[in-house]
């Protein structure tokens, strides 16, 4: 538990603040995230004057951080943390991230839809705040588009599959069935009040019925056919979601060989289900066991709630320390279709819980127990829901900037830890739901062998040439048992966001070497581990390890 007495701030945590309110000044959809009022309706500037801004403040702080002086520990991971922030940032504008930012998942095409999912509606002034969100969208997208063609006239343009992939998901927000549409016409507000919602729906399907026609007709012509993006490109990107660099050829490697380990650890486990059979006859035969299926999203939703409260209910009985606040988690399906699970922090003062979201694929109407056990576990407790709620409830310690920051090293491979913890403490000694937990470590292992192959152009495992794009779908088609448009989706996710496939399973292993160096030092108290290693926050692996072991 984060002690209550409040820190007294040094120069240092002043400078992390002046950091934070300068991204909620360029970025101010963080107002949305953070809970904090102001700015509810404005998008961040994502023109190429935008982006000039956001790497010219990154280098005033970044000189600033560089000569301040610490006067702790805590100060030491604060500094330590910011130099590789900002200086991750500057890299990134300078090799035109900025001009090729367009994938399926994690892009501004997503981002300023998926700001709504946050925002409140509770009051007609709530609604108010969405109506004039949705009459911003034309001017956020057309300063968006002004960046990509500043990467068309550099050169600097993402591959032609990830271009025809969010053209696609931009004319479903354009379309008759466009969430912008259902979101005003489902609003309970006054008449005035809902034809500013009308509008601003039209205008916001309007902007993306243009991106569509940019993305098909400007784009597309100037966008590559490998989906591979180089090793400089690469490294640069592995080193932001790490947080720290790795040997890439090296981790290749080990990919290869720890997806094997998963195969036979699986075929393993098959057996025990079913004697004698394989991994696919274990699987059919559980996908045909009616206890262990739900029928539609209502009872998805459902039984990922009862789920959570259970794992937090026990852990925070003991193996955990769980402030009151966070005891709160919301499971909910998300307004999408577009695939994918996902997290999203509490607010600052918990008045927002934290969410664990679901995108049902389209004409997905079934969901297997043993599969997704897992998954709850990973975006809950003691995953994501655990290490974000923490760090967003140490204020005492954590200065504003600290409790916000987040590295997907840190926090995906705390996420994968947390499943293998959660096995083994015993919750998912069934062989079916210990079947299920392998299914998603097998996937995070062919994606690291995918991802690396692909993009570096390495040797294909079997020996039969190099990678392309082309091998990823039919490669974890082999790795995956899940249905195809989920796989389809993940493919083309690791294809156009370079780097951060890899990081989960990547930091699972930087987080298990982490704990057994801590563990022959400090001894086996793994819940005083745990509590050392989160109290930290998420900062990259390579600040977490210094840290932990200094």
């Amino acid at each position: 538990m984060a002690d209550s007495t409040p820190r007294i701030p040094t120069p240092i945590d002043t400078l992390a603040e002046a950091w934070l309110d300068t991204m909620l000044e360029l970025e101010p959809e963080l107002h949305i995230h953070l809970g904090r009022p102001g700015r509810e309706a404005d998008y961040a500037d994502r023109s190429p004057d935008g982006a000039a801004a956001a790497a010219d403040a990154a280098k005033a702080m970044l000189a600033r951080v560089r000569s301040a002086v610490p006067v702790d520990q805590v100060d030491r991971v604060t500094q330590a943390e910011l130099i590789r922030i900002l200086s991750l940032d500057v890299e990134k504008h300078d090799a035109g991230f900025w001009q090729r930012d367009l994938n399926v998942i994690a892009s501004p095409g997503q981002d300023l839809r998926d700001i709504f999912d946050l925002m409140s509606t509770d009051t007609d002034d709530d609604w108010a705040h969405v109506a004039r969100r949705m009459h911003n969208i034309p001017g956020a997208m057309a300063g968006y588009l002004e960046s990509l063609r500043a990467g068309i006239a550099a050169g600097n343009v993402p591959a032609v599959r990830q271009v025809r992939e969010v053209a696609d998901q931009a004319r479903k927000q354009a379309g008759a069935d466009s969430f912008f549409l259902a979101m005003a016409a489902g609003a309970d507000v006054p008449d005035s009040l809902k034809g500013e919602l009308e509008a601003g729906a039209r205008a916001a399907t309007a902007a993306y019925a243009g991106m569509a026609e940019f993305l098909d007709q400007e784009l597309a012509p100037h966008a590559p056919e490998a989906d591979g993006v180089g090793r400089e490109h690469y490294a640069i990107a592995s080193r932001y979601f790490v947080g720290v660099e790795i040997d890439l050829d090296e981790t290749y490697e080990w990919g290869i060989d720890e997806l094997a380990r998963m195969v036979a650890e699986q075929e393993r486990i098959a057996d025990q289900i079913l004697p004698g059979a394989t991994v696919a006859e274990a699987i059919q035969h559980l996908d045909a066991d009616p206890a262990r299926k739900l029928h539609g999203t209502d009872a998805l939703q459902a039984w990922m709630q009862e789920t959570s409260d259970r794992a937090v209910a026990d852990l925070g009985r003991t193996h955990f320390d769980i402030p009151e606040p966070m005891r709160r988690l919301e499971c909910r399906i998300a307004p999408t279709q577009e695939g994918g699970i996902y997290y999203t922090p509490p607010s600052e003062d918990f008045e927002r819980a934290g969410r664990m979201w679901w995108s049902v694929p389209e004409g997905i109407t079934e969901f297997d127990t043993w599969r997704e056990l897992t998954t709850v576990y990973h975006e809950g407790v003691p995953g994501h829901h655990l290490q974000c709620g923490l760090a967003v409830h140490n204020s005492a310690e954590l200065n504003g900037w600290r409790r916000v920051n987040w590295n997907s090293g840190h926090g995906e491979g705390w996420a994968l830890y947390a499943e293998r913890l959660m096995s083994d403490l015993g919750y998912l000694d069934d062989p079916a739901n210990r079947l299920g937990m392998l299914d998603g470590q097998r996937m995070r292992a062919a994606r690291v062998v995918i991802d690396l192959g692909v993009h570096l152009g390495k040797p294909k495992p079997d020996g039969t040439g190099t990678w392309s794009g082309d091998d990823a779908f039919p490669f974890l088609s082999q790795h995956v048992n899940m249905n195809e448009p989920f796989i389809r989706f993940e493919s083309n996710r690791y294809l156009g966001w370079p780097g951060q496939a890899p990081s989960y399973k990547v930091g699972q292993r930087m987080w298990e070497r982490l704990r057994d160096e801590w563990v022959a030092t400090n001894g086996t108290d793994l819940k005083e581990f745990h509590r050392q290693a989160l109290a930290v926050g998420s900062v990259g692996l390579g600040t977490l390890r210094d840290t932990l072991l200094s």
